[in-house]
Order: C-alpha cells, then structure tokens, then sequence
C-alpha cells in the first residue's frame, strides 16, 4: 500500500520522469500477462467510479474493462445520475464518494472542475479528460512508441493541428522526457505563450511539412474539438491545407510512425490512406489505453509493491 498523501493524476506532469517510467515498465509486464490470458486481479475488492460529463467509447471501454480485469469493479456515473449537474457544490461530492469508493475517473471540461474535486477526495483521482489537458491519451500514446520504436528521448514528434487538450499534454511530455515537439498550426490557432515555456522540447512550424520533415513520430487531432463545434466552418477553412496526407509522412523518417488518438474524420485532419496505411498506429495506440491506464490503476492505489 502507498504511504503519505493521496495522489492524484490530473497532468501528465503530476508524475515524475522516473514514475512515468515505473508505469511504463509495468505496462509492459500488464499487457504482457493479457496477451497471455494470465489472470492478474490486484484490484480485487476495489471500487472506480467513473464520472463522465463528456461522453467517450475509449475511455470508458478501457477504464471499465480494465478495472475488472484486475479484480476490481466499476460504478458509472453522469451529471444525470448523479449531484455534479445540480447545485451541490463539486467539493461535498467528493468528500462523499471518496469515503465509498477507492479511486475516481472524472471526464469533464475545465480543469478547475476536477481540481476541485481531488482538492476534497480522500482517494486518488485521474484525469480521463479537461480541456485542458488529457494525460491518460498522452500515457498510451508515448507506451505504444516505446513499444514500437524504443525510447522517445531525442526524437522528435510533429503535432500538426490546434493548441488543444492532447497538444498542451504533448507539451508537458515532451519537456518531462526529453524530446522536440515539432508544433504546427494555423495561424491563431497555435499554443498560448502563457501556458508554454520555452525551451528545446518545443519547435513552433509554419506548416506541416516543416513539421513532419525528419519526425520520428507524427500525430494530430480532429480540427474541431469537443464543445467547440460552433467553430466548425471557421476551423474547417483555417485547416483546409493541414491534412496530414502521404506528402506530409513522406516527409517524416522513413520509419515513422502516425498517431491519432480517435475518433478520426477520414479526409479532413487525416487522409484515409495514412490512418489505414502502414506506418498507422492509430490501433495499438487504442488499444493501449486499456493496459497503461491498468498499469496506472495499479501504481495510484498500491504504489510499486507490486510483482
């Protein structure tokens, strides 16, 4: 059992480079037994509530399944079913839920939400979603490069698309591990210099190809995120030229891998014959969300004494 006060996973950053590797490590180890259909239930006895205000396939799909694979078990909650879309305020919430279960998963929007919730829980809480950051996508995202290509320190990553969630937690990453992001972006679309500090992990572009030129690993998003879809016609013109197409991974090392955390538009941020070519890990990349945040479960709630 962890000792000392609670932690919770709400950025990338709440882990050390040394943690992260820890989770990664046992990654390894956890979806090794999987694929060898070895039980592995540490959990057991242990309860996840699970809070979505923003709707996702992946992220409860993966926190569920693997709560339940390690012996635990789940309960799912919504603003409809729950005080958080009423007017209890979100800090008695927590001191309630956090005295009946172990753990807590909130998908939400601001940030602000889910600090103020963890700032109440007596459990650990993750982050499976703000829009300000998403550091479970950025977990799996870096595990499935370890996986594929070997370590991610001196590489370098292109993000091409806007300063969202997933860009900022690449941003964090990048500076916690060592490597460039390559970040580009249309024009006003790009990192806010007050969230940002500068420094070799981060490389403003022009475009996409200037991106992508060398990169080891590229990666975008939808153009139009969650709760920004009154913006949809304006960013679809802003990002007319920014498809991340076979001219843009040719670019890339030959040996490049492509990302996208899902769901995809096919001909929009992506072309079809990227996303279902070769260099594609957009499948591993899903399916990793399952074992590095199992890997997660495991180290907020019973730290490294584990086998």
């Amino acid at each position: 059992m962890p000792t000392g006060p609670v932690r919770h996973f709400l950025e990338l950053r709440d882990l050390s480079r040394d943690e992260l590797e820890h989770v990664f490590a046992r990654t390894r180890v956890i979806k090794d037994r999987f694929k060898r259909y070895e039980p592995y239930r540490p959990l057991t006895d242990r309860t996840l509530a699970m809070v979505f205000e923003k709707a996702s396939t992946r992220t409860r799909v993966s926190f569920e399944a693997g709560m339940y694979q390690m012996g635990g078990s789940v309960i799912h909650l919504t603003t409809g079913d729950s005080q958080l879309g009423r007017a209890e305020p979100i800090e008695d919430t927590a001191r309630v839920i956090s005295r009946m279960v172990d753990i807590v998963m909130i998908r939400t929007f601001e940030q602000s939400k889910i600090e103020r919730f963890a700032s109440t829980s007596r459990v650990p809480v993750i982050n499976g979603l703000t829009n300000e950051f998403h550091p479970c996508q950025i977990l799996a995202d870096i595990y499935t490069f370890l996986e594929l290509r070997g370590p991610i320190k001196g590489r370098a990553v292109a993000w091409i698309g806007d300063a969202n969630n997933v860009a900022y937690t690449w941003l964090q990453a990048a500076e916690q591990l060592g490597f460039t992001l390559r970040f580009a972006a249309p024009p006003g679309y790009g990192p806010d210099p007050a969230r940002v500090a500068s420094g070799p992990h981060l490389k403003l572009c022009g475009d996409p190809h200037e991106a992508a030129r060398g990169a080891d690993l590229v990666t975008t998003d939808v153009w139009t995120s969650m709760g920004y879809e009154a913006e949809s016609d304006e960013r679809r013109r802003a990002f007319a030229h920014w498809t991340v197409d076979a001219s843009v991974m040719a670019a890339a090392r030959p040996e490049a891998l492509f990302m996208h955390c899902l769901p995809a538009h096919r001909g929009e941020e992506v072309s079809a014959d990227v996303i279902d070519g070769p260099q594609s890990a957009v499948w591993d990349e899903a399916e990793n969300r399952l074992h590095v945040q199992k890997a997660l479960l495991e180290y907020l709630l019973l730290g490294r004494d584990v086998e």
